[in-house]
């Protein structure tokens, strides 16, 4: 069975909270912070509540601005038209920039099976795709991934020098790797983390530059976002500008803020807006403040069991709090088991920058989901074995053995993470 790496599982809890120190000292600097974090939960709320209007004005917009509007109900829709426009225009090469909407989607293995190469590049990204795997944190992606590790990879993917895993030198390693994908790729794509309908533009904020370099050399341009990224207007785009990259990664702004709107000139730009379930999740009244989410990741970097457990350990591709609130309306047969991955300390609802209310909706699907019989029959066994300390004890003394039957059962708790050490229990006496 393999074993937990505790200095890793540390190094990421103290990444993450350092992270989330830097957020704390950000906005305490701001007088009007909470003030801001009101501003965006009315905005979203309003955005949310006139979406036919705002995002018919968002299309008409970026027509009048030369882009080609295209609409997807769902995953399957998104993928063929992105599969649609690159194969028309004969695309082999193909890069993109950070899009968790394109990881919702299954858009990458949907490309390659179409023999387009896909090449990610966000420097996260690009190591969790030479990696095989997906990324455990929607800004951080590869924050579990030690720089040894990433040594390890460029040496084989790249042919850097062995051993060598200090990080300035493999960023210029990828930096080289990634511009010769850069200066041949057929077509670029970004996400967007916002879409403002009364100027018909998207923008897009990255720390490296990646998006900008994309979009700044092939003929073909492509941005896809979903229908929860309208805001109004520019002056509501403000109010997210100053509270994202605060919450995110601790720093007053993104190092780049870019603003698509038209065609470079020769090229084309087509924006393809996505449901795929947001209208669903719009329609439940007990859950509709998740469309408030702006991605920024925060809640992951506050959380205590997600910081400790990692972004593996939970079924959905979005992890922390507002992955478990996703997943339930995802697919809450297959996600149910991730409600138990919550303390409700409600720190995830505290920092939130659009107040949504993460931790309440995760105890109401736990209540939910409480009634059936085998929650019952759980609740029922930890009653019995815990009200008595020779019956803990005991439990404690079968532990490991009963986590290795778990682990060859299939059970998901070790699918995505190693099963921690049980200690030796302490014979306590009433």
């Amino acid at each position: 069975m393999k074993k937990i790496d505790y200095a890793k599982v540390d190094w990421q809890d103290e990444t993450l909270w350092l992270v989330r120190g830097k957020r704390d000292r950000l906005a305490k600097a701001l007088p009007e912070w909470e003030a801001l974090r009101d501003a965006a939960s009315r905005i979203k709320l309003y955005s949310n509540s006139h979406l036919p209007e705002l995002l018919e004005q968002f299309e008409t917009r970026a027509i009048a601005n030369g882009a080609v509007v295209h609409w997807a109900k769902d995953a399957a829709e998104y993928r063929q038209i992105i599969g649609d426009l690159l194969t028309s225009h004969g695309v082999r090469h193909f890069v993109k920039s950070k899009s968790m909407l394109s990881e919702e989607c299954g858009l990458r293995p949907y490309l390659e099976s179409l023999g387009i190469e896909t090449v990610e590049t966000d420097l996260g990204e690009r190591i969790i795709q030479l990696l095989g795997s997906r990324p455990s944190h929607i800004v951080l992606p590869a924050i579990h991934v030690k720089r040894e590790e990433v040594g390890a990879l460029f040496e084989k993917e790249m042919g850097t020098e062995p051993g060598n895993s200090d990080p300035t030198y493999l960023t210029h390693a990828a930096r080289r790797n990634l511009r010769e994908h850069f200066l041949h790729a057929d077509a670029a794509m970004t996400g967007a983390n916002f879409a403002v309908a009364s100027t018909g533009e998207i923008v897009v904020c990255t720390n490296e530059g990646n998006a900008d370099m994309g979009t700044s050399i092939p003929p073909l341009q492509i941005a896809a976002f979903g229908i929860d990224k309208i805001v109004p207007d520019r002056e509501s785009l403000g109010v997210f500008t100053r509270l994202l990259a605060r919450t995110a990664t601790g720093q007053p702004i993104t190092t780049y803020t870019t603003h698509y709107s038209a065609p470079r000139k020769g090229s084309e730009f087509h924006i393809v807006i996505v449901d795929n379930g947001r209208s669903s999740i719009l329609a439940d009244r007990e859950h509709f403040r998740l469309l408030n989410c702006l991605r920024c990741g925060g809640c992951m970097n506050t959380c205590p069991v997600y910081r400790r457990i990692g972004g593996y350990a939970y079924s959905y591709f979005i992890p922390g709090p507002v992955g478990i609130n996703l997943g339930m309306q995802a697919d809450p047969k297959k996600h149910k088991g991730n409600l138990s991955a919550c303390t409700l300390c409600h720190s995830c609802s505290v920092l939130c920058p659009a107040k949504v209310d993460l931790a309440d909706q995760i105890y109401r699907s736990r209540q939910h989901y409480a009634t059936s019989a085998r929650k019952k029959l759980i609740s029922k066994g930890m009653t019995f074995v815990m009200n008595e300390p020779w019956r803990l004890n005991a439990a404690l003394g079968v532990a490991p053995l009963g986590m290795r039957v778990l682990k060859g059962l299939g059970f998901s708790w070790g699918k995505g993470r190693a099963f921690p050490d049980i200690p030796s229990p302490k014979k306590t006496k009433r």
